[in-house]
């Protein structure tokens, strides 16, 4: 970014490599019977799909956040929008996209995750990075547990 662009958002990227094929991985993130099994520790309820009625809970972030699918390409990218706070967002919402490369001729795959829509304040910025540490902590836990069946949040919160 040059000296005379402003800045008018913040995003991240975070990503990481699963020893499973992409149809997998995508399901484990769209399936709210496998996402609660591993990411949103008060259960995730509604198929990540567009129309669905979904929502997370988290025992971090006690009660019910809802998320709207804004586009669904499986087994390649999810889009979803979802509260937040210092957003620059209508409505008061980041994006959060999820790319699914197929790796080492489709038996690994590359998951990025892509948040946007914070302001570029200290306010935008603390609620970016606590999303990016909880998006980092959900590749972790999604890895653990395709690869492994671990349960790495199991307790970590309560």
């Amino acid at each position: 970014m040059s000296t005379d662009e402003t800045l008018t958002a913040l995003s991240f990227t975070v990503s990481g490599r699963i020893a499973r094929p992409c149809e997998q991985v995508y399901e484990a993130v769209a399936d709210p019977e496998q996402l609660s099994r591993y990411f949103t520790t008060g259960g995730a309820r509604g198929r990540l799909e567009p129309g669905a009625d979904v929502t997370w809970d988290f025992a971090d972030f006690p009660g019910r956040f809802p998320v709207t699918v804004v586009e669904a390409d499986p087994p390649r990218r999810l889009v979803i929008e979802w509260g937040g706070e210092a957003t620059a967002g209508e409505g008061g919402t980041t994006r959060t996209e999820f790319a699914f490369e197929p790796v080492d001729d489709g038996a690994r795959t590359l998951v990025t995750i892509t948040e946007s829509s914070w302001r570029p304040t200290p306010d935008g910025a603390r609620a970016a990075f606590g999303n990016c540490e909880g998006w980092t902590s959900m590749l972790n836990a999604l890895k653990a547990w395709l690869e492994h069946g671990v349960n790495l949040r199991d307790g970590f919160y309560r």
